[in-house]
Formats: structure tokens, C-alpha cells, sequence
């Protein structure tokens, strides 16, 4: 098959429509051109000289054909192209398109320069997910292997969906990875056709722009929550398992005990020191100094300040509590704000259903159901405070800059301010545990 014919050169094209544009008597671009009943065309001022002094006939200067009367009409789309080729061989308008060209070739070197930078971040993301999905694994595998056999089936199911969600969000960077290579070829193509223009035209009369590819709109490149993908496998697995497989579940949860000797005088300690109640009076103690005086609070009796562990408590109807972990050395004499700055990392409820976290200011929850079980997970070695729905092991919220030292549980069972019985606070023993008086 023979070759297709090739386009001539943008210079020839010029040269040939400036020929074309000639008058072939003052050998200048046409003013006022006009064409003859030969079609050729002449400045009007050219042909009108030429005829000037000629009796009878005259001629076409070019063809040489005669004509009986000196007759011509102006052509305005001849006109009209001179006009266009004129203004475009202005030294001002060459300049202004040069000025056009390079500005147009800095802004995609600029939108290139972004997308590159754009792929390194989506790639170093992609290797924070990869390693940050790694430690995740080998921890549900070590919380697992606790269990063996039996929980085999419950360890494979977590990797799985692990696994799911870290491919869900390699897939979100990925696309945008594509998304980005690929504008980015479309800049650098886009840059090669105006490199190319702008060599070519060197020294050559630039009339108009080169047409540039459309470039893909890319989207702002995703966010990674590894908080959020974290917090599920970060979380007391062996706990909520034990849901379902509570007999083989070692360690069990820690049996804690009220400390009667920090209990407000407004607080009220069961014999065996797993319930506090709210009372109307006030109970005289010795002041010991440990004791709360201003807020109705206590704390447990057993402080950690290594390991992990985890406890519940049942919160019933209480319209209003407070409870989480406080630091050994906060004020027990003054009345303060419950925040991790002032030594504690709390979970409140208030007017039966509006759930906030302890933070500077108040951080409101959104919780679907109301829960009547509250557990807790202290994780001393990655300082991490988290809290559960105890009857779903629904996460409601995690402090993950936890406390650095000594912890003790805290519990406020508040004042309700009703007429009805008042519902304690409990402290639930998985096992049952015999204690002694």
C-alpha cells in the first residue's frame, strides 16, 4: 500500500498563503483587493494605474486577457485573509504568542512537577499501609494464639477481613496512583507538542497555538485512616472473642475491688466491694488523704502501670456516670475537669443518653444503642485507653496517647438528683470470684 502523502510544512503552508496573498504588480500584500473577470486579483490603487492611460481595451497584467471595460469587484474574503496574515506577522503579536507558548509550557512542567511528587506520596502511603497492616497481623496472631485450636476458626476469619480492608485501601491509593501516571503522560505529551512547536518555530512565523490533549481531572488523593482500620485489631481481641468462647479464655478479665479508702463521703461500698451506690447523706471516714472531697469519686484498688488489661462494669439506668482511668498522683481535694491533661481518660454519660470522651473540650459520641455494660481495655505498652459496649464489644471510643504512669480504675457514679432507689455502679467478675470481707 503506498504511503499516504505527507503534510506540508507549516512554513511552506505560510509561504504558499502569503504568496497566494501577493498582488503580482507592487509584489506586496493586497490593500483594497480586487478581482478581475480572469479571477486574478490586484491591489484596486495597482490595477487602477496600471489601466491609467490605456484607450479601449484593457488587460489582465497577469494572463493578458482583454476586457472590454475596466470592470472589477472588491473581494472582501481576500480582504479579510490579508488583514489576518498581516496582523499575525505583527512583531507584537509574535511576541505576545511566544509569551503564550512558554507560559503554557512552565504551567505543565509546574502540573507535571505535582503529579510527580503526588506519586511519591500515594506510593509512601501505600507502604505505610503495607507495614502498618503487617504489624496488625502479627498482632491478631499473637492475641490468637492464645487460644489454639479453638479459635482457629475465629483467627482466620479476622485475618480475612484484615486482609480485605487493607486491599480496600491499597485499592483506594492505588486508583489514584493510576489516576495521577496517567495525567501525568497526558502533561508530558502535552509537553512534548509544545517543545516540539516551540523547536520548530524557532524561526518560523507562529501563527497559532498547537492543539494540546485534554488532561484528566484527578481527584485530591485519599486520605488513609489508619486510626480507624487500627482501632478494630488494636483492640482486646481475646475479650471480645471470649464472647463466644468465655471457658477457654486466659487471662480472664481483671476482678477489681472498690478502694472504700478513696470513696467520697457521698459513695456508699458494698461488703464485697463491687458496687458503689450514691447516698443522700454523708459517711465519716478518717481523712487518709487518698480520699475524694470535692467530686463523688473512687478508684479501684488495683493500679497497672504495664501490661494490658480489662474490666467491665455494669452502669444499668443510671441516667448520669463517669468512669475510665486515673492517674496516681491527680488531686483528690479540688474540684477538676476530667481530661487526659489533668491526669485521666474517661468515658461520661449524661441525661440518660448524651455520651461524651473526657477531651479538651468534650468530644460527643454517637451511639447507636444504649448500653448497660461498659468495658474497659487498658493497654499500658502502646498507651492506649479504649472503651466497649461490654454487650456487643462495639467500640464507643480509644484515647490512643494514653497514660504514661501508674493508673488506677475510676468510677463516678455521680448524684442523680431523683427521688428513685439509685442504681450502683458494678464491678463484674467473669468468673465469680470469692472475696474476701
Amino acid at each position: 500500500m503506498a504511503a499516504a502523502p505527507s503534510a506540508p510544512p507549516a512554513s511552506s503552508a505560510k509561504e504558499s498563503l502569503r504568496e497566494d496573498l501577493t498582488c503580482a504588480i507592487c509584489c506586496d500584500l493586497f490593500r483594497e483587493p480586487v478581482m478581475l473577470s480572469c479571477m486574478h486579483h490586484f491591489c484596486k490603487p495597482c490595477i487602477s494605474r496600471y489601466w491609467r492611460g490605456t484607450q479601449g481595451r484593457v488587460s489582465c497584467p497577469q494572463c493578458r486577457k482583454e476586457f472590454s471595460c475596466r470592470q472589477f469587484q472588491t473581494n472582501y474574503l481576500v480582504a479579510a485573509m490579508v488583514e489576518k496574515v498581516r496582523a499575525t506577522t505583527a512583531d507584537t503579536y509574535i511576541q505576545n504568542l511566544e509569551k503564550q507558548l512558554k507560559e503554557t509550557l512552565e504551567n505543565y512542567h509546574l502540573k507535571r512537577e505535582y503529579y510527580k511528587n503526588s506519586i511519591v506520596r500515594d506510593k509512601d502511603k501505600m507502604d505505610t499501609i503495607k507495614r502498618f497492616g503487617a504489624d496488625l497481623q502479627a498482632r491478631v496472631t499473637s492475641e490468637f494464639r492464645a487460644l489454639h485450636q479453638i479459635l482457629d476458626q475465629e483467627e482466620t476469619c479476622m485475618l480475612e477481613q484484615l486482609k480485605r480492608e487493607q486491599v480496600d485501601e491499597l485499592e483506594k491509593v492505588e486508583r489514584h496512583l493510576e489516576a495521577v501516571e496517567l495525567a501525568k503522560r497526558e502533561i508530558e505529551e502535552n509537553i512534548r507538542i509544545f517543545q516540539q512547536a516551540s523547536t520548530t518555530n524557532e524561526n518560523i512565523i507562529l501563527t497559532e497555538l498547537p492543539q494540546p490533549r485534554p488532561c484528566l481531572q484527578v481527584d485530591i488523593a485519599p486520605e488513609i485512616d489508619l486510626t480507624a482500620l487500627g482501632n478494630k485489631y488494636m483492640a482486646p481481641l481475646q475479650y471480645i472473642t471470649w464472647r463466644k468462647m468465655f471457658k477457654s479464655l486466659k487471662p480472664g478479665p481483671s476482678p477489681l475491688t472498690f478502694d472504700v479508702d478513696t470513696a467520697h463521703p457521698s459513695i456508699r461500698v458494698s461488703r464485697d466491694k463491687t458496687m458503689a451506690f450514691e447516698c443522700d447523706g454523708m459517711i465519716l471516714h478518717l481523712d487518709n488523704g487518698k480520699r475524694f472531697l470535692q467530686c463523688v469519686n473512687i478508684l479501684a484498688a488495683q493500679g497497672f502501670q504495664s501490661g494490658r488489661h480489662y474490666w467491665e462494669v455494669e452502669v444499668g439506668p443510671k441516667p448520669k456516670w463517669d468512669l475510665g482511668v486515673a492517674s496516681e498522683a491527680i488531686d483528690r481535694r479540688s474540684r477538676i475537669k476530667l481530661s487526659p491533661e489533668n491526669g485521666y481518660w474517661t468515658l461520661r454519660l449524661r441525661n440518660t443518653n448524651e455520651y461524651s470522651a473526657g477531651t479538651q473540650p468534650w468530644t460527643r459520641l454517637q451511639v447507636s444503642s444504649f448500653p448497660k455494660k461498659i468495658g474497659v481495655f487498658l493497654d499500658c505498652e502502646e498507651r492506649r485507653v479504649s472503651f466497649y459496649n461490654a454487650d456487643d464489644m462495639s467500640l464507643l471510643y480509644s484515647f490512643a496517647n494514653g497514660p504514661r504512669v501508674k493508673v488506677f480504675p475510676f468510677f463516678s457514679p455521680c448524684i442523680s438528683g431523683n427521688s428513685q432507689e439509685p442504681h450502683p455502679v458494678k464491678l463484674l467478675h467473669y468468673p465469680p470470684v470469692t472475696l474476701s470481707d
